[in-house]
């Protein structure tokens, strides 16, 4: 396939060798009922198609028309990706012409239901599997990638994912939906990207006792085998991509961190669940400092859950903190991390080192008087640190009871409350009820999308914050500097960028986050900031900011029928 400079800005002209069936069965240049009579003849498609043209708009009138007729968020999600495996030029544009109404469908929170059934509404294979059997043939596997080319990989383990746990191969359906929002939020074209499941096994009975199961029956894979895997892994993308932007998904909190810590300088990396998360958080608490006056550097952070996302969000709010003038250890003990054995501190014995870096000093809750004698709780830690942030990432639904949410409206004019887990079951609140426990004066942010609440005929919007407002960013702002390395510096410039974008700051009425309709403005921004970052630490050949958005603009794919002419052999 051959791209020509197209005469008219707006129609592009691609040689195209495949012809008849075969043309049809490729999902990034199927036209399905839009292609042409004179592509019909060219391409010998006369009579495999129905007789009328269509055009894209009666094309997305008849899809979306299908869309609204399934009676579940399933069958939707079982839609779109029939969907997507058919025509992804039309699978994009539906997705951008509804995407407040469809990214949830095709990412969370109904991807957690796609990846739970998975091996039951396999139809079609997309990306790559390799498996533990497979050790000494990556390389012939990378091989098999359905494109020469690429320039993003999403790899997962299907270890965690989401807040649903291990579901083995079924984990696939995160690299592909995560790619997907590259394409539709960013504009990465969707054949330079690859998604990846590593199956080391499934420690999931439920899965390993399922005679439809289609990832390896056998435990997981664990210790030094795991870790020479991963290597294996690695070094074989390396050889074969050199210039790829490698995202790590869905990790255990055992492995998440520490890959990425051994990974983050040999190639061109970062792990979404932690610096993405946290990334997108901070953009959030920036935005709330704005709306409350004041500065972050100023409040306590509770965070219920201690994993990889609470690290990762931890590490970006020191970062903001220490920007404000806080030195590293005053910014450090500012955040107060609990899980579920209690708060992380220093008296607890077996802490992981991940743990151990935010452990509070012991001597700084001796004097409390605690609701339980072996350890501290959320309830103490908030009745004692009495924070203005309290964020969630544990995936324990309900985990904010009304009483510590109203422990902590006593001292807090206006309380910064983040529920992030996901899917929409297991988030440690709703926002009505965060609301109505705090008399209106809550700001709430959740990690799922919820309806707007009404509180005394006020109508209150919740923001959803949403990786997909940084993540996609930052891959376009690393590839179109080519900068070398992915770090932290890079996604705090990536949060700042986003939180210049909060409809709250001028109306307080109104959502922390910016409305999906706006991704790709965000994106467009979130690139420039993370380039110019990439520049400004050596990290990418030096260019002015015009040469940067230049290029930005440039990797911007637009989903559009392309005019196919025959490639001359």
């Amino acid at each position: 396939m051959t791209s020509i400079k197209p005469a008219d800005a707006q129609e592009e002209t691609v040689e195209i060798s495949l012809t008849g069936q075969a043309l049809l069965e490729i999902p990034l240049l199927n036209k399905g009922s839009a292609f042409t009579e004179e592509e019909r003849r060219e391409f010998g498609l006369t009579g495999l198609l129905p007789p009328h043209v269509s055009t894209v708009d009666e094309q997305l009138s008849r899809t979306y028309a299908s869309f609204k007729q399934k009676d579940s968020d399933l069958e939707r999600y079982i839609y779109l990706v029939s969907l997507q495996e058919r025509n992804e030029t039309l699978f994009y544009r539906l997705l951008q012409e509804h995407i407040t109404e469809m990214v949830p469908v095709v990412y969370t929170p109904v991807v957690g239901e796609g990846c739970k059934l998975y091996s039951r509404l396999f139809r079609r294979p997309r990306g790559l599997y390799i498996g533990y059997t497979q050790l000494n043939d990556i390389h012939a596997v990378l091989d098999n990638a359905a494109n020469e080319a690429v320039d993003v990989i999403v790899v997962t383990d299907g270890e965690r994912i989401l807040g649903l746990g291990d579901l083995g191969v079924g984990g696939m359906g995160i690299p592909v939906g995560k790619l997907s929002l590259y394409t539709l939020c960013a504009g990465i074209a969707p054949s330079r990207t690859l998604p990846i499941i590593l199956d080391l096994g499934t420690d999931n009975e439920e899965l390993l006792g399922d005679p439809l199961y289609l990832g390896l029956r056998r435990r997981r894979v664990r210790g030094q085998e795991y870790d020479d895997f991963i290597e294996a892994f690695v070094q074989a993308v390396i050889d074969k991509f050199p210039n790829v932007l490698l995202q790590w998904e869905d990790f255990s909190k055992n492995n998440a961190t520490r890959l990425l810590e051994r990974y983050r300088d040999r190639l061109c990396t970062f792990n979404d669940d932690i610096q993405g998360t946290g990334a997108v958080t901070l953009a959030g608490l920036l935005a709330a400092m704005e709306v409350i006056g004041s500065r972050l550097s100023k409040q306590q952070v509770v965070i219920l859950g201690a994993g990889s996302a609470a690290t990762g969000i931890s590490d970006q709010i020191i970062s903001a903190m220490m920007s404000e003038g806080l030195s590293k250890q005053e910014a450090k003990s500012a955040i107060w991390l609990v899980d579920t054995h209690g708060l992380v501190h220093t008296g607890r014995l077996g802490l992981e080192p991940v743990k151990q870096r935010y452990a509070q000093e012991m001597e700084r809750v001796s004097g409390w008087t605690l609701s339980e004698p072996d350890r501290v709780t959320l309830m103490d830690v908030v009745k004692n640190v009495k924070p203005a942030i309290l964020i969630g990432t544990s995936a324990q639904p309900g985990a904010f009871t009304e009483d510590i949410i109203r422990e902590m409206a006593r001292h807090v004019e206006r309380p910064v409350i983040f529920p992030l887990s996901n899917p929409t079951s297991k988030s440690e609140a709703v926002p009505m009820d965060l609301i109505n426990w705090t008399d209106g004066r809550a700001l709430v942010s959740t990690g799922s999308p919820f309806p707007p609440v009404v509180f005394e005929k006020h109508l209150m919007k919740i923001g959803q914050c949403n990786n997909a407002f940084v993540f996609p960013g930052v891959g376009l702002g690393v590839l179109a500097s080519g900068a070398r390395r992915v770090t932290n510096e890079m996604f705090v410039a990536a949060a700042r960028a986003l939180a210049e974008f909060s409809p709250a700051v001028h109306d307080p009425s109104e959502s922390l986050y910016p409305a999906l309709e706006h991704v790709r403005k965000v994106s467009r921004c979130v690139a420039l900031a993370v380039g110019a970052e990439a520049v400004r630490s050596g990290l990418a050949e030096t260019i002015t900011r015009e040469q940067l958005a230049r290029r930005v603009e440039a990797m911007m794919w637009i989903p559009r029928y392309a005019r196919y002419v025959r490639a001359k052999h």
